[in-house]
């Protein structure tokens, strides 16, 4: 939260830019805007930081067909009952989906580690999050293009263990096996489409998180 309010004197003064090729062939720039947040991003903002959510507000960004950063933070940790949760390997995500991601990792995930492998959480590793991408297999775009979702691959613990979905979904313990489906079954409460090794071979590896006011959890 220290950040945000270092970095908002500095967005405001910054004025933003489109650049559009008038009839050339030149290929379209990125756009970048840094202007300050608005109102719904701010009042995000200082919700995340009222959490004691790490991260750092970055400028709005346009990018080529249907590709964006809008109202984006870079997430560096999150607070879990008891310590700081670190974070692997995420890019820009949306403050809404930050802040649904902060209290799963909290209520969700850590909570659901100590009641049911004796030890809460202190790592949380993804795959990522913002990717210009379609939707397998269609056209669409995946809410990845907007930043607006998260692929959770696996989970370190505090005693040194480490849950994955790729392994322990079925071959993992029956306590690892449990976590793991508690754990997404939070994820449905909290997120509108939540996909695991149950939907496809395509997600045999990682949870797909994504705050997209769906109804969707397979």
């Amino acid at each position: 939260m220290r950040k945000f309010l270092i970095l908002l004197p500095l967005l405001a003064g910054l004025a933003g830019c489109i650049d559009i090729p008038k009839g050339s062939k030149q290929p379209v720039r990125q756009s970048v805007r840094a202007s300050a947040p608005r109102l719904e991003t701010r009042q995000c903002l200082a919700q995340l930081g009222a959490i004691q959510a790490n991260f750092t507000p970055l400028p709005d960004r346009y990018f080529s067909a249907g590709c964006s950063n809008v109202g984006t933070v870079r997430l560096a940790s999150l607070q879990g009952d008891s310590a700081a949760l670190a974070l692997s390997n995420l890019g820009p995500v949306t403050c809404p989906m930050a802040n649904g991601f902060a209290a799963w990792a909290r209520f969700g995930a850590d909570r659901a580690a100590v009641q049911i492998l004796g030890s809460r959480l202190a790592r949380i590793e993804t795959f990522g999050s913002y990717s210009c991408r379609n939707v397998a297999g269609t056209n669409r775009r995946s809410g990845h293009a907007t930043a607006n979702a998260i692929d959770v691959s696996a989970f370190v613990l505090a005693d040194g263990r480490r849950v994955s979905v790729l392994d322990d979904w079925d071959n993992g313990t029956s306590a690892e096996r449990r976590f793991l489906r508690v754990v997404q079954q939070s994820a449905c409460k909290r997120f509108g489409t939540v996909l695991g090794p149950e939907y496809n071979s395509a997600h045999k590896n990682h949870f797909h998180l994504e705050a997209d006011g769906a109804n969707f959890c397979r």
